[in-house]
C-alpha cells in the first residue's frame, strides 16, 4: 500500500500572499492543522501550521535579549526571524523546508518519515506540484480498515474503486469542498472526514454503491458547517 492508496486528494491550500488571519479562520472552518502552500502553478513552497501561528501570535523571537548577547551579536537576531515573528501572510510565516514524499512512497516509510521528523502530516508532490497530503489520521484510517496483522499490497480493483470515486467527487461541489478522505480494501469502502450536510453523506453512499466491485460501505464522517469562500 503506498501513499497514492491513502491520501487525501482535495488538499486545502493557500496562496503565499494569503493573510494569516484567513489562515487561522481556515484551519478552524475546515477542522485542520496546517495549510500547504503553493503558487499559481500549484508547485508547494510551504506550509502553515498550527504551531507557525502560534508562534507568530507569541512573537518568540521579542524575548529580550541578554547584554552579552547584545555585545557580541545574537546568531538567532536574524532579519527571517523578525519577518516571521512580525509577518502578516503565508509567506512570512510558513515552514519552507519542507519535508515530503511521492505518491509510491510506502505506508512504512511514510510512518517512519512522520516520526523520525516529528511531523503531524507530509505532502504529496509529483515534479514540485501538491497533488495530496497524507496525514497520520490517513494511517490510523489505513490500518483501521484492514482486519488482519500487517498492511497487505492494496488489490488493483481496490485502487479502481478509490481512484473511480475521487473522479467522481471532483465533478461535484458538494464533494469536492468537502474534508474528505476515502480508504478501499477488499471492496469496502471507508469514508473519513466532514461534509456540510445528512444529503452529502447519503449522496457519497450512494455514489460508492454505484460503483462495481463495492462490497459495502462503512461511513465515519461527521457533519461540518459550510465555510465561507473567502480564498
Amino acid at each position: 500500500m503506498f501513499a497514492k492508496d491513502i491520501m487525501t486528494l482535495n488538499v486545502i491550500t493557500v496562496g503565499p500572499d494569503t493573510p494569516i488571519n484567513e489562515i487561522a479562520k481556515l484551519l478552524i472552518e475546515r477542522r485542520i492543522s496546517a495549510a500547504p502552500v503553493v503558487d499559481e502553478g500549484n508547485i508547494l513552497i510551504g506550509i502553515v501550521s498550527e504551531g507557525d501561528l502560534v508562534h507568530r501570535i507569541r512573537g518568540d523571537h521579542e524575548l529580550p535579549r541578554s547584554w552579552w548577547l547584545s555585545l557580541i551579536g545574537d546568531p538567532n537576531d536574524e532579519p527571517q526571524e523578525y519577518i516571521r515573528s512580525h509577518g502578516k501572510t503565508a509567506k512570512d510565516v510558513m515552514t519552507k523546508d519542507v519535508e515530503t514524499i511521492s505518491e509510491f512512497t510506502s505506508i512504512s516509510e511514510i510512518a517512519e518519515t512522520l516520526e523520525a521528523k516529528k511531523i503531524k502530516r507530509v505532502p504529496v508532490v509529483d515534479d514540485g506540484k501538491l497533488v495530496g497530503i497524507v496525514s497520520r489520521a490517513n494511517l490510523i484510517q489505513a490500518l483501521v480498515a484492514h482486519k488482519e496483522t500487517g498492511l497487505p499490497k492494496t488489490s488493483t480493483s481496490d485502487q479502481e474503486i478509490r481512484e473511480t470515486l475521487m473522479t467522481e467527487f471532483n465533478n461535484h461541489a458538494w464533494a469536492t469542498n468537502a474534508t474528505l478522505n476515502v480508504v478501499v480494501n477488499d471492496g469496502v469502502v471507508r469514508y473519513w472526514g466532514f461534509v456540510e450536510s445528512e444529503v452529502a453523506k447519503e449522496a457519497l453512499q450512494l455514489a460508492a454503491e454505484n460503483v462495481p466491485g463495492v462490497v459495502s460501505v462503512e461511513s465515519n464522517l461527521g457533519i461540518s458547517a459550510a465555510p465561507t469562500d473567502y480564498i
